[in-house]
């Protein structure tokens, strides 16, 4: 039945699968995972882009259908919100019970769009679309609820309060994938995590242990019963961390950042079955076709060796001039096609 893939084109959601199984794809996917930039789509405006809609863009630049649910804890009209790498919203267990009603919302106050997951459910099921949600990981939530120094402080100070969180966070995930997957089920989902930097982790392997394994641990089983891929979202050097993530259940992580020093080969070799998206070095683009093919280049063998979609390896930054980007594109198809495991 795979050899069929020699012959016919896929849906989108066929050549995710197959993909992800390691087996031959017609082509490779041909995806931007991640929004771009408010500035990079401001710049190619500015020189003739008529849209800016996430969704018309991957329409308009010929890219499959990939559609993202980022679901939040503490959700964007919460009178209480953490600010982008902000001092957080509580300090201690008191302040924590304090600001909790106003996340983890549930049920009929759950801050998702049914209706429109019911429409992406439908394109799902007809192949011409992947569906993804992004639910915030158990390093990334505490970070929310303290802020950036208090959160790493606490691992040693309040563990009792990191661990309350997180088994707030792990009853909250548990209850929101029943009600998601009540309408519809995705073909994968990321753990928004951003637990590294460009030197590694930014906790001790036995801090994982003691404080974020145990969630996921009680979580990644209930989305491997329904069916869902576990991707890792991590920025910064995850060398270390691919192999804590293994140990916890996650199948696959994104985006791999070259700027961080990631290697994929290395990856590949550490843990052969892990799937990957990203690894594209964006900071190639502005340099012309010579430079953006050379990248691929780079990252061909791994592309023919399946379980990994090539994708810039985090947003298309505003550097990136429209003309470019479009060369980047017909490269993208390029290799799309040669590089597919066959």
């Amino acid at each position: 039945m795979l050899r069929l893939c020699y012959f016919f084109r896929m849906t989108t959601r066929e050549r995710f699968h197959a993909l992800m199984n390691f087996q031959p794809v017609d082509r490779l996917p041909m995806i931007e995972w991640a929004t771009w930039w408010d500035k990079t789509v401001q710049r190619w405006n500015a020189e003739g882009l008529p849209i800016s809609d996430r969704y018309a863009l991957y329409d308009h630049f010929g890219l499959d259908m990939y559609r993202q649910l980022w679901i939040d804890t503490i959700p964007g009209d919460a009178p209480v919100r953490p600010a982008c790498h902000g001092a957080g919203i509580c300090t201690d267990e008191k302040s924590y019970l304090a600001v909790k009603p106003h996340a983890f919302k549930r049920g009929a106050e759950l801050r998702v769009n049914m209706d429109e997951w019911t429409r992406w459910t439908a394109e799902q099921q007809r192949g011409d679309c992947v569906t993804w949600i992004t639910l915030m990981g158990f390093f990334w939530t505490p970070r929310d609820f303290l802020g950036i120094e208090r959160h790493l402080y606490a691992f040693y100070d309040q563990p009792e309060l990191m661990h309350r969180i997180n088994a707030d966070n792990a009853d909250w995930m548990l209850d929101t994938l029943d009600a998601i997957c009540a309408v519809g089920t995705p073909d994968f989902m990321t753990f928004a995590e951003d637990m590294s930097y460009n030197h590694g982790p930014m906790l001790s392997r036995e801090l994982f242990e003691e404080f974020i394994a145990p969630y996921y641990r009680r979580v990644v089983p209930e989305l491997n019963r329904r069916g869902i891929r576990v991707f890792m979202d991590s920025d910064g050097d995850v060398t270390d961390a691919i192999d804590w993530f293994a140990g916890v259940g996650v199948e696959g992580i994104l985006p791999l950042e070259r700027q961080a020093g990631v290697d994929l080969a290395t990856l590949r070799a550490k843990q052969p079955t892990m799937r990957f998206i990203g690894h594209y070095d964006k900071m190639v683009m502005p340099h012309g076709e010579a430079a953006m093919r050379a990248e691929f280049e780079r990252i061909l063998p791994i592309m023919k060796q399946g379980g990994f979609i090539p994708s810039v390896d985090h947003q298309t930054h505003p550097g990136t001039s429209l003309d470019n980007y479009r060369t980047y594109l017909r490269l993208l198809r390029e290799y799309a096609e040669t590089g597919a495991p066959k």
